[in-house]
């Protein structure tokens, strides 16, 4: 495998669980972009938003992953946080250097994950008193033809294994 593999898609739509997983089936290296911005930051991404505004995280988020897709020296799965792939120069490299992987969850199955996280700054800070379905809803409305883009599209409404399977089965021809 010469190229990284990156999973976009929606909070809670698998990337981390699935990229866990499919790194080791391809005994490759496994990033989750989150992380790395946390421990580079020293602080979660929550309070991050909280201190300093999405803006600042933005910037952060898009140093950190550039730093991470130019390292030419090793082949990695990547999970992309939820709201990265919007980045145009992101996305830019993402297309050209890298096989890009749409993770598409359903509404139902975001919320189900995310309903009782309180680690997802854009659901919290936009549910004050708001439907969480409905705001799961228009965040996935807002980016589906962004993540559309992707060289890859894998439903997610199955087990982390079989989803690594079909994963395996589109980039099969391009290793």
């Amino acid at each position: 495998m010469k190229k990284k593999i990156v999973l976009i898609g929606m909070m809670g739509s698998g990337k981390t669980t699935v990229g866990k997983i499919l790194s080791k089936i391809l005994k490759l290296n496994f990033i989750d972009t989150d992380i790395q911005i946390e421990k580079k930051c020293g602080i979660k991404i929550k309070k991050i938003f909280e201190k300093y505004g999405e803006h600042y995280f933005r910037r952060k988020e898009e140093k950190i992953i550039l730093d991470i897709l130019l390292n030419k020296k090793k082949t990695d799965v990547i999970a992309l946080g939820g709201g990265a792939f919007l980045n145009k120069k992101l996305r830019k490299i993402i297309l050209k250097e890298t096989i890009s992987v749409w993770l598409d969850a359903s509404t139902d199955l975001i919320y189900k994950r995310c309903k009782k996280s309180n680690e997802r700054p854009l659901l919290n800070e936009k549910n004050n008193n708001k439907n969480l379905r409905k705001i799961i809803k228009d965040l996935s409305k807002e980016r589906k033809p962004i993540y559309s883009k992707a060289k890859f599209v894998v439903k997610t409404n199955e087990k982390p294994l079989k989803v690594c399977d079909k994963i395996l089965n589109c980039i099969k021809n391009l290793v």
